[in-house]
């Protein structure tokens, strides 16, 4: 598609802003930027490292399904989509690289081997395959979203509110966009078996791509074998896969439509805040020692 023809599709279907939110990392921050909260702040750091990799091969996926795709609705998702995960990817990048800097140079193998992952799915698999990959990943990500915004005060309060406003916007815009990967494959592929399959070979395998990093930062602080820090990361990543499970197997069965799915309020207030605040030039930081965490900008009502 000639990139005039999907500046149009967007003007006419608008509901996906691409945001160039202006996110920032000093050179000296601290890679356990939850103080106490060591595993957790890991877990995080995991799942950010996976991004540069897992989200230019849903962008890639996507672009390629737009040639199988007529539908002009599609197709102004899909450029919606592939503007807000452009935005993510590379803010993660920077942030990866300061992880490195700060202590994990290792990370750099861990990468590596990410990297030849999604190489081997792009060579190997088909594009049914990876559509479904992307439509069930991206399924998953609401679940994340409600456990992260809802428990925002357990996992964040007291934090660093550069990484947790990172974290927290990048959420919304999972929300925001959280049909595409799903109309896309149903307008490319609409094989319902597949679809399904997917919800478990996305999630499973950006489980597991982010837990490989979590464990090498870990095995550097010498805390791996710890009993004390394998509990607390055992709890935490309990509560993780209770939190998104269920939703998980909403999104397998045959008449699931994300489209069902109720937004949290935080993440409606954070997207209406957004459009209205004062200074367009600075990130939206959250005050992650108010006690609520609430969206960081006014007015902010009740938390929810």
């Amino acid at each position: 598609m000639s990139s005039n023809r999907t500046d149009v599709r967007r003007e006419r279907f608008p509901g996906i802003e691409v945001r160039k939110v202006p996110f920032e990392f000093p050179d000296d921050l601290d890679p356990v930027w939850h103080p106490g909260h060591h595993e957790w702040s890991h877990m995080i750091n995991g799942a950010s490292l996976a991004m540069p990799y897992l989200e230019p091969f849903l962008i890639a996926t996507l672009r390629e399904a737009a040639g199988e795709i007529d539908d002009p609705r599609v197709l102004a998702e899909i450029a919606g989509f592939v503007g807000q995960e452009g935005q993510h990817f590379r803010t993660h990048r920077r942030y990866n690289e300061i992880l490195k800097a700060n202590g994990y140079p290792e990370l750099a193998e861990v990468e590596e081997w990410m990297k030849q992952s999604y190489a081997r799915i792009r060579d190997r698999r088909s594009l049914a395959f990876r559509l479904a990959y992307s439509a069930g990943f991206e399924s998953m990500t609401l679940g994340v979203t409600r456990w992260l915004v809802g428990d925002r005060v357990e996992l964040f309060g007291g934090s660093d509110t550069r990484v947790a406003s990172f974290v927290l916007w990048h959420m919304v815009e999972e929300v925001e966009h959280k049909r595409v990967a799903f109309d896309a494959y149903q307008a490319a592929v609409g094989t319902y078996w597949q679809r399904a399959l997917g919800v478990f070979t996305g999630s499973i395998h950006v489980f597991l791509l982010s837990r490989r990093a979590a464990k090498t930062m870990l095995i550097v602080d010498g805390l791996w074998r710890n009993p004390r820090s394998r509990l607390r990361l055992w709890r935490r990543t309990a509560a993780f896969f209770a939190a998104v499970l269920p939703g998980a197997l909403r999104s397998a069965l045959p008449r699931h439509d994300p489209r069902g799915e109720p937004d949290p309020e935080w993440v409606t207030r954070w997207i209406a805040g957004y459009a209205t605040r004062p200074d367009p030039d600075s990130p939206p930081l959250i005050d992650t020692h108010d006690g609520r965490l609430d969206v960081p900008f006014a007015p902010t009502g009740a938390a929810a």
